[in-house]
């Protein structure tokens, strides 16, 4: 069996992970409200690890999304009534990691288990994660091309951080929070450098090379998938940042 035949689940599921998350990275960077994604990402992983540390696992996705929608609210209401808004997200992170911590504590695989939460293996990922994957992210792309463009004010917000929290739950299963993190700023970061493309098409051409690139690495160098992605994707992202700024005369 090839590499393309073996891995090529993985691979579609990567290219739509970069695809999906670049669609909010290059609107959370144009907020400046980098840690967003973050904050929700770490919110929602309590929801995994509640279903894991006492219900054996079941209802899994339906905690992971309660916990996420919950943290997409609360920042929803923050952004219009809290100042200095970057520290608020930033302390909901660490209240999240925090309470993974507590919650894993008392199991004997907590170590493990916070590190897939971290960053997953989509290395091997079944045909029937792929689908359902697709099937999610389709349906959000569908809402954030069509709808959420024609909305405005508190509804728009809204709106948002819910399709934000809901692209979450799944991912954060599938690949874990940094690894979610890396693939929302990374790319748009890289996209939003580059004064001669357009930014989202960039943003999703290279991060998916990234993201395949950092697969095969990792298939052959047997290194951690999760965090070959996030190195590579960051990596990449801040040469191109850096050689862009060198280019145009900003350093």
């Amino acid at each position: 069996m090839s590499l393309i035949e073996l891995l090529w689940p993985a691979f579609v599921l990567a290219i739509a992970l970069v695809f999906i998350h670049t669609i909010f990275g290059l609107e959370i960077i144009k907020r400046g409200v980098i840690f967003t994604d973050l904050a929700i990402g770490q919110i929602a992983a309590i929801g995994m690890a509640v279903s894991v540390a006492f219900m054996d696992g079941t209802y899994q996705s339906v905690m992971t999304f309660s916990f996420a929608l919950l943290a997409a609210l609360i920042i929803t209401w923050a952004m219009k009534r809290v100042k200095k808004i970057e520290a608020f997200i930033g302390l909901l992170y660490a209240l999240g990691i925090s309470s993974i911590m507590l919650i894993l504590a008392q199991s004997s695989e907590g170590t493990e288990l916070f590190s897939k939460l971290s960053a997953a293996d989509i290395l091997f990922t079944s045909q029937e994660e792929l689908y359902s994957s697709l099937a999610l992210y389709g349906v959000v792309g569908l809402v954030m091309f069509t709808l959420y463009p024609r909305l405005s004010g508190l509804k728009k917000e809204l709106l948002f951080f819910m399709m934000l929290a809901l692209t979450v739950t799944s991912s954060v299963q599938s690949a874990g929070v940094l690894v979610v993190f890396a693939l929302l700023i990374a790319p748009s970061y890289a996209g939003l450098s580059q004064k001669s493309f357009q930014p989202f098409l960039f943003a999703t051409l290279f991060g998916s090379l990234c993201i395949v690139g950092a697969l095969v690495g990792s298939y052959y160098l047997d290194l951690p998938t999760g965090y070959a992605i996030i190195f590579v994707s960051v990596l990449s992202s801040l040469l191109v940042v850096v050689f862009g700024s060198l280019k145009s005369g900003k350093v």
